[in-house]
């Protein structure tokens, strides 16, 4: 928890290793020191650890939006385990329960967080997002009120997968997305499709998907996409592109999700929708974006961004326990824990091409 400590859990035990992010590409397994468990906290032994396209960021640039790493860092916040210890005021979970991790640790001192948007608590402590120590690791200690016990049926993978399919399920609720909602998403990477299938899980009837890649199109339209069109990254294909959008969805899009964060994909989505309906952020490519605002607020497009996620943990178990939603396919790579590994791993998921979750498993 936090930034770890000097404390390891009794000289008897196993070192607790952890992979490091020291420089640019440059990953280490070092040991990680663990705090002291406080009375509220449990012990974790980490079993799945999903790769973030933020964690790419940060091994390749030693950064990731306004969040610079100054100093090594453990890497990794899309994690599921098996409880180990409990703190002495724990109630609700016990050692040996599987559990999913939430890895953002808010004030609730803050307006944000009495309001209830604790996701924008801005002292915010989050998994892999400096200085915070992530949880690549044996390892890691962790609020026992954010950690999610997994059904039963529901494994330690699609536990970790619950973080990515948070960040759709908060998309989705900002938008209120329903039975009458259609939906363009721009990108079909993980987040992409991660929103669609919560797209889909809330009840919207048409959902179309646009990338810049085949591969990734055709995971898309295998997860149920209705209707997936190549585009380009030319941003003199807009308006021609937007015309066959909606030609090929043959109903007005109510809601356009952009996944991407690009000038030419939010372009694109404000063009794209239809008037009095709503544009929601969710990528994050471009720091600042040259769009069309003028000609959408013509149209009273709303635009809404949205910055990780609240409350999702209980929805997203429920729907992967219900069968609402299925995240297994979306996990194409998975790697052990070595130095090796955590190498190829990271490379894997670099690279992009057929990988879409590269999964660790310790």
């Amino acid at each position: 928890m936090g930034k770890g400590g000097n404390q390891s859990y009794g000289s008897g035990e196993e070192e607790n290793m952890a992979a490091w992010l020291v420089g640019i590409n440059n990953l280490k397994i070092q040991p990680f020191k663990l705090p002291a468990l406080g009375p509220h906290d449990v012990r974790i032994r980490m079993k799945s650890v999903g790769i973030c396209g933020s964690d790419v960021h940060y091994l390749k640039t030693m950064k990731c939006g306004d969040f610079l790493v100054e100093e090594p860092m453990v890497i990794g916040h899309e994690c599921a385990g098996i409880v180990e210890e409990v703190g002495s005021e724990v109630k609700d979970l016990v050692s040996g329960d599987r559990v999913a991790l939430e890895p953002g640790i808010s004030c609730w001192r803050c307006c944000q967080c009495k309001t209830g948007s604790y996701n924008l608590c801005p002292d915010m402590k989050f998994f892999a997002t400096p200085p915070v120590h992530g949880a690549l690791a044996n390892q890691v200690v962790h609020p026992a009120d954010l950690c999610f016990k997994l059904p039963d049926g529901v494994s330690l993978e699609e536990g970790a997968m619950c973080e990515p399919l948070s960040v759709g399920v908060h998309a989705c609720r900002r938008v209120n997305i329903g039975p009458a909602t259609n939906v363009l998403i721009m990108g079909a990477g993980p987040i992409g499709l991660v929103t669609m299938l919560a797209a889909r899980a809330f009840g919207a009837p048409k959902i179309m998907l646009v990338d810049v890649d085949d591969y990734r199109l055709s995971v898309a339209k295998e997860l149920g996409a209705d209707a997936v069109m190549k585009v380009s990254t030319d941003i003199q294909d807009t308006t021609a592109e937007v015309e066959k959008i909606n030609k090929v969805m043959g109903v007005g899009i109510d809601v356009s999700f952009d996944c991407v964060g690009f000038n030419k994909t939010m372009s694109t989505a404000l063009r794209a929708t239809q008037a009095g309906g709503k544009v929601c952020l969710v990528g994050m490519g471009h720091g600042v974006m040259t769009v069309p605002l003028t000609p959408a607020a013509a149209k009273e497009v709303d635009v809404l961004g949205v910055f990780r996620y609240k409350n999702t943990w209980p929805l997203c178990l429920e729907f992967l326990k219900s069968g609402k939603i299925d995240v297994k396919p979306l996990i194409t790579h998975r790697f052990g824990f070595s130095q090796k590994e955590v190498e190829e791993a990271f490379e894997t998921s670099a690279r992009g091409s057929n990988a879409i979750k590269v999964m660790f498993n310790l």
